[in-house]
């Protein structure tokens, strides 16, 4: 199948790759120069669980490229994907300003019949506005497909690979059967295929990714409440995970979710209620949970040190919102570290792929290491906010030596607390025992 990209972005760079690795002919094109020019030099511009190999093995099999050249792309491609950004609006809103260019471009360079996919996350409704844009710009016929993703950053590829299900927001069966057959290589089980209406095919992706960060925040929530009643919230997790009506699946506290996707979906879905007269009070709670999550968390470490941090050193490991990834986007800790910063802590910071993303978020006042526990040597304590795997099994005993004050602060509950006291480690995590006195001495002020 001849396949176009517009968008070589998390959505759109993911996609195309990965449709050329099922054996479609696929062109990737972005208005952005230097994103083109570093994927024509055999890089990529965002980092990405086994993309690199992918794309590279595709370039080499003349089934993927890249361009800047729109009209080449529309002219080449009878499938048009849409896989650009919609990002937040001051309002809370999704910003189609992208998606809506792409729709004109599209109309513009159509020579003939063309299927129309937007795979970008797009308030429900937008299905009409892309059509609408597209009809104003040509006769030709076509028909329009939402196709929402469901990749998780991190774990993109394998998600796109192997997909729990994939929706076609379609009134056409004979688009449905193109689809399939695009689709052919990564699902053999057609019960996956769900064919609905566009608007129902937008307001799925909504719906889930609400969801899942309902989830987050319920978790972080109780593991608040267990904090101030001496209970384990890793216990009560396993509980709760064990109830088949439930599952173990992000039901893990930490310092809140942050991305691309989580953060700006339940805003926008906010904004979608608002916009309509019905207020969306659940989406609204977890949105407050989260912010205030992150703030808690800060506020612990800067109350550990004081009023004044001037002359405290803080060791952090992990700036992107999550492992594998190098996306900084509504980071937890980011937003963290600029507080530090703000009273006056010196940073230093390690991570495996977002320390560049992250100085162009906190500038030069940020200092980044190449190695995790260069960070530590002379710190008052360290701080973790990301789940690298390599943060997991590290050597205590090194650590304890190399950091000023054996002091850790963990946003993601990576550690027991029994390892932790049997290397001398002072441990403070969420919704654990060992942190119920200064959840009860916040309540007392």
């Amino acid at each position: 199948m001849q396949v176009g990209i517009a968008g070589v972005g998390y959505v759109g760079l993911v996609a195309g790759a990965c449709l050329a690795d099922g054996g479609n002919n696929v062109i990737c094109m972005d208005t952005d120069e230097s994103k083109i020019k570093t994927l024509k030099e055999g890089g990529i511009p965002i980092y990405e669980s086994g993309l690199l190999e992918i794309v590279k093995r595709n370039v080499k099999a003349g089934r993927l490229s890249f361009t800047t050249d729109w009209a080449r792309t529309v002219k080449k491609s009878l499938v048009l994907f849409i896989g650009v950004g919609t990002p937040p609006a001051p309002d809370g809103s999704a910003d189609l300003s992208a998606i809506m260019n792409v729709a004109e471009g599209i109309g513009r360079h159509m020579d003939g019949y063309r299927i129309v996919v937007t795979k970008s996350t797009v308030p429900v409704g937008t299905h009409k506005k892309v059509i609408a844009a597209i009809e104003a710009q040509t006769e030709h016929p076509f028909d329009y497909v939402s196709n929402p993703e469901f990749l998780k950053e991190g774990a993109a590829v394998e998600d796109f690979m192997r997909p729990d299900r994939v929706i076609f927001g379609t009134t056409n069966p004979a688009v449905v059967e193109i689809m399939k057959e695009i689709y052919a290589p990564f699902m053999r089980r057609v019960e996956r295929f769900l064919v609905m209406d566009p608007a129902s095919a937008e307001m799925s992706k909504y719906a889930a990714n609400a969801m899942l960060a309902t989830r987050i925040s319920f978790i972080n929530e109780m593991a608040g409440l267990c904090e101030r009643f001496d209970a384990d919230v890793e216990s009560v997790r396993r509980a709760m995970g064990s109830d088949s009506r439930i599952g173990p699946d992000f039901l893990y506290p930490g310092v809140g979710y942050g991305g691309s996707c989580f953060p700006k979906d339940v805003r926008a879905l906010i904004s979608m209620g608002e916009e309509v007269g019905h207020p969306l009070s659940i989406a609204q709670a977890v949105h407050n949970v989260n912010q205030r999550q992150r703030v808690i968390f800060a506020e612990r470490v800067l109350d550990y040190f004081g009023d004044d941090c001037k002359d405290t050193t803080l060791a952090v490991w992990g700036l992107a919102f999550k492992a594998r990834t190098d996306d900084v986007r509504e980071s937890p800790a980011i937003d963290a570290v600029r507080m530090f910063m703000e009273k006056g802590a010196t940073v230093r910071a390690f991570d495996p792929e977002a320390m560049e993303n992250a100085r162009t978020e906190l500038g030069g006042a940020l200092q980044t290491f190449d190695d995790c526990y260069q960070p530590l040597e002379g710190a008052d304590a360290l701080v973790v906010f990301t789940d690298w795997p390599e943060f997991r099994m590290p050597n205590f005993e090194r650590m304890t030596q190399l950091l000023n004050k054996p002091v850790i602060f963990d946003g993601r509950n990576l550690y027991d607390p029994a390892v932790m006291k049997k290397h001398g480690l002072e441990y403070h995590c969420i919704g654990r025992s060992n942190v119920a006195q200064w959840a009860r001495r916040k309540t007392d002020r």
